[in-house]
């Protein structure tokens, strides 16, 4: 599989990856009132990242991105993220890890998860805003293993792409351009609509991600640029409920 540190390359530099471009939809407001909802902090498993820097939480949503979240727990069960790093740092858009260890070395995964975007938008879970964390993958949409990132800005343009009723759906607007009557199937399927999986959100030790955020960058091991000039390590990852 393509190296994970070109993922999220487009975002920065489209020319090296799929472009990428900004949701034309938006779900209703409603939909996302039961971010806030206490049964969804209180039942949410948590993570407990002890990296370099400091520690930080995070939850996970099974009850919107299950087979997403089953596959990023698993990771933690099996101790896959102990010893790597945040290989990729971008002060203004995102920090990502836990696809290489501390020599660069790009860990073994197992098969990636399918793509839960849209169904988990559809159920009420989080945008790509500053604290959510997603998926990284590459421009396959349905090839996500281990390596995920943590918003540090909010990011809509990381967004999926909610696709109107109908078929062939009746008017689509997408970049300023409107299109009509077009197969569902084309609007379903196509790569760029489909925005990157938010499964789970920082809920303690922020702060430690913004230190993450602001360490300098440059070149390292296989990457011209963004990786920390002192790794950040993730010493353990480990289920806290």
């Amino acid at each position: 599989m393509m190296a994970v540190h070109k993922m999220l390359a487009v975002l920065t530099a489209p020319s090296a990856f799929q472009p990428l471009r900004r949701a034309a939809f938006a779900l209703a407001a409603a939909s996302f009132a039961l971010l806030s909802g206490p049964a969804l902090a209180q039942n949410a498993p948590k993570v407990k990242f002890a990296t370099s820097e400091g520690d930080f939480v995070v939850e996970v949503y099974p009850d919107k991105a299950p087979k997403t979240v089953e596959n990023f727990l698993q990771y933690v069960k099996d101790k896959h993220y102990d010893g790597t790093i945040f290989h990729r740092v971008i002060s203004n858009f995102m920090v990502q890890g836990g696809g290489y260890d501390a020599t660069y070395a790009e860990k073994k995964t197992r098969p990636p998860v399918p793509h839960e975007g849209r169904e988990a938008l559809a159920k009420g879970g989080p945008k790509n805003v500053v604290g959510t964390l997603a998926m990284a993958r590459t421009n396959d949409p349905n090839s996500a293993s281990s390596q995920f990132f943590i918003n540090v800005k909010d990011n809509d343009f990381l967004n999926p792409t909610v696709i109107p009723p109908g078929d062939p759906v009746p008017k689509f607007e997408y970049q300023g351009r409107v299109y009509e009557n077009t197969p569902r199937a084309q609007l379903v399927n196509a790569p760029q609509l489909y925005g990157y999986t938010v499964f789970g959100k920082v809920v303690s030790g922020m702060d430690i991600v913004n230190k993450i955020k602001a360490v300098p960058t440059g070149a390292g091991g296989p990457f011209p640029t963004d990786v920390p000039k002192t790794p950040v390590l993730i010493k353990s990852a480990t289920l806290v409920n």
